[in-house]
Formats: structure tokens, C-alpha cells, sequence
């Protein structure tokens, strides 16, 4: 069963300004994926979602150039030797770094797809696992720098959907992000576990200020306060208060996350399968983290492609931690992209796993034709 067909597929919609969030990262103004379509010369067809990279152009046309050249023709059962081929000729020299391991994520999770549609098994099955239930945290673009009574109003209609914990965006000012998180808190009680994520915001005079009322509140982490290249930072940063660090989401393959687990500075991991280098590196850094008791907790990226992805790779490894639910308010690349919903919350805060081959849906191409690119920044 060799690769035939290697074909990206940007898309893109706009974000209207009464929809718009405000965090970190700036001000939501569209929305991007970049999935990929790969088809085998028996006819078998796997979708996988590759992270935007806030250019999502660049990364469909590596896909459709480089990486369609240095695969076609392989088996495409051997997702391994696929993974290994790209990373020796794109990541490990002269190659595109970031850009080549967001493109590989999508072409991996494409392959997985196919393996799963040549045996007819449900990924995290195919993968060693079991569907079970997962616990989820409220995400995505949503709970961001509002008002604190805004913020308040947004976070329990959450939990009056049954979410046990919430993911609140700081990095603001320290004043401010400690007035909304302790407006929640005390709206919520101490039953609801709260969450919170600087977007690489903070300085290390900011965790300093920020860390005893975190603790006082009861955060459970604090999210990605810096760059992800910056170590020292964070190892500083972990002696300043017993709230723990969590980062991985702008981690790249195993080789960052080994530094970042030596460091000891962080104690929860959020690999992004559509960013890390998919499915294949997903389960070595899980079984790294499961050496040293940690769990992983994967940052989910645009689509329902990734988001159902996600829930069968946790159910597939040891160390399961929470799946980030998307919350956001408008999120066609959700609701509309597959003919099923990526997740359903039960009544205990878990999502299980769709039922069928693969992941359990099939992105609609319509749908697909109705979305294409929109150039420019998704953040302004």
C-alpha cells in the first residue's frame, strides 16, 4: 500500500468582532487549519490536521512541495520510516524547523487515519488503548481578558454545561489577572479546578508577583509563562511557588521535550499533535513522561480532526492528564467540518472517544470548498 497522493487543504474564516477574545496572543480576528489529505494507490484516503503556524499558506505549500516529494511512492503502513525520512531531511539539517513539524504532524496523523482505515479498528484501539472516559477542562480561544463579572457570567454558564475545570487566559498585568481569577473562584467555589495560561505573557517579576495569590486561589497550573525556548526562565520560575508549570504546546518532537523533562521545571506536559509531530512522537513523549509520573495533557489546535484525535490518544497511553475542550463561542472548524461532533461532555466532566474506524469522522468536502484561505494574521 504505497502513498499515491499528498494534497493540503488551507482553510480559513473570519472571526466577527462581537465574537473576537482578547489574550496573550492578541485579539482573535480569523480562524486557520491546514489539513492534509493523503491517498494510497488501493484508494484508501487518510485526513490529518496540521497546526497553522499563523501562516497557513506556507505550511500547505511545504506539504504540497517537499514533503509530497520526499514521501510519494512509500509504504504508507510505515509511519515510522515516514516520520524518520522527513525528520532527516527537513528537521534535523538545513531544514525548515518549526514549519517541517507542524507539516509532519498533519502527514502523520493522515497515515494513521489510512492504517486505521485499512484494519477498521478505532485509532486509540489500533494505538494499544481502550475508549474510556477522559476528564476535559474548558479552552480553546474563550475566558479571556474581561471584565471579572464578564468573565464570572462566561465561566459558570461552563459549568452549567458540566465542566469541572476551566481554563482562565492572564498574562495581562499581574493586578489584573489576579482580580479575575480570584472573581471566578469565588463564584465557583473551591469544587471547580481552575486553570490558568499566560501565553508566554509573564516575566519572571511577574510569576513572582502573581504566584502567592495563584496559590491562595487554588490554581492547579500555570500555563506556558514564558517562551518555550526560554529554560532558565522556567526553572527559576518553579522555585518561586508550589503552583506547577505546564508547557509543550510550542514544544517540537521528543528532542525539546527531553530537555524540558531533565529540567524538572515542569509538571505537566501539552504535546499538540498537530504541532509536535503528531500521533507517532505523541506516544514517545507520553511514555517519556510516564517515566518520570507525569502526565500529558495535549493542547488541541483548530479542528475537530484534532480534537477527536486527542481524546483516542489519551485513551491510549498510561498517563492520561485532562483533554482541553474548545469552548469558543463560534468554531464552525468544530461544529460544521465533520458530520459528527469531536466530543460530548458527560454529566462527570469526561469525554470518551467517537465510535468507528480512525478517529470516528470524516471531514465534509463541501464544507472544505466553503472555507478557503483567508491570507494574513489570525491575531492582531
Amino acid at each position: 500500500m504505497r502513498i499515491a497522493d499528498i494534497r493540503a487543504v488551507p482553510i480559513s474564516f473570519p472571526v466577527p468582532a462581537e465574537k473576537s477574545v482578547r489574550l496573550g496572543i492578541g485579539r482573535s480576528v480569523k480562524r486557520d487549519a491546514v489539513l492534509v489529505r493523503v491517498e494510497t494507490d488501493d484508494g484508501l484516503v487518510g485526513w490529518g490536521e496540521a497546526h497553522h503556524g499563523r501562516c497557513p499558506g506556507a505550511i500547505a505549500r511545504l506539504i504540497d512541495t517537499t514533503l509530497r516529494e520526499l514521501v510519494l511512492g512509500m509504504d504508507a503502513t510505515d509511519v515510522a520510516g515516514v516520520w524518520h525520512r522527513v525528520y532527516k531531511m527537513q528537521l534535523a539539517s538545513h531544514g525548515m524547523g518549526a514549519a517541517a513539524a507542524l507539516a509532519l504532524s498533519g502527514l502523520d496523523l493522515a497515515l494513521w487515519d489510512i492504517r486505521c482505515q485499512a484494519t477498521q479498528w478505532p485509532l486509540c484501539q489500533l494505538l494499544g488503548g481502550t475508549p474510556k472516559p477522559i476528564k476535559a477542562y474548558a479552552g480553546g480561544i474563550a475566558l479571556g481578558w474581561q471584565a471579572p463579572e464578564s468573565l464570572v457570567d462566561e465561566a459558570r454558564a461552563l459549568v452549567e454545561l458540566g465542566f469541572r475545570a476551566l481554563k482562565l487566559r492572564v498574562g495581562d498585568t499581574a493586578r489584573r489577572d489576579v482580580e479575575r481569577v480570584r472573581a471566578v473562584r469565588q463564584a465557583l467555589g473551591d469544587d471547580i479546578d481552575l486553570l490558568v495560561d499566560a501565553n508566554t505573557g509573564y516575566t519572571l517579576d511577574d510569576v513572582g508577583r502573581v504566584m502567592p495569590a495563584y496559590e491562595e486561589l487554588g490554581v492547579s497550573w500555570l500555563e506556558e509563562p514564558f517562551p518555550a525556548w526560554d529554560r532558565h526562565a522556567y526553572a527559576n520560575a518553579a522555585r518561586l511557588g508550589r503552583v506547577p508549570l505546564a508547557a509543550g504546546e510550542n514544544h517540537y518532537t521528543r528532542y525539546e521535550f527531553g530537555p524540558l523533562l531533565e529540567d524538572g521545571s515542569v509538571g505537566f506536559l501539552q504535546p499538540d499533535l498537530s504541532k509536535t509531530g503528531g500521533i507517532t512522537e505523541g506516544m514517545r513523549i507520553a511514555a517519556m513522561a510516564s517515566a518520570q509520573k507525569l502526565t500529558v495533557n495535549p493542547h488541541t489546535s483548530a479542528t475537530a480532526i484534532n480534537m477527536a484525535t486527542s481524546i483516542h490518544y489519551l485513551c491510549a497511553v498510561d498517563n492520561p492528564g485532562y483533554f482541553e475542550a474548545d469552548v469558543t463561542q463560534l468554531n464552525p472548524f468544530r461544529d460544521h467540518l465533520a458530520d459528527v461532533l469531536p466530543y460530548r461532555l458527560d454529566a462527570q466532566g469526561c469525554v470518551q472517544p467517537l465510535a468507528g474506524p480512525g478517529i470516528g469522522l470524516r471531514p465534509d468536502p463541501d464544507f472544505l470548498a466553503k472555507h478557503p484561505l483567508i491570507e494574513g494574521p489570525c491575531y492582531v
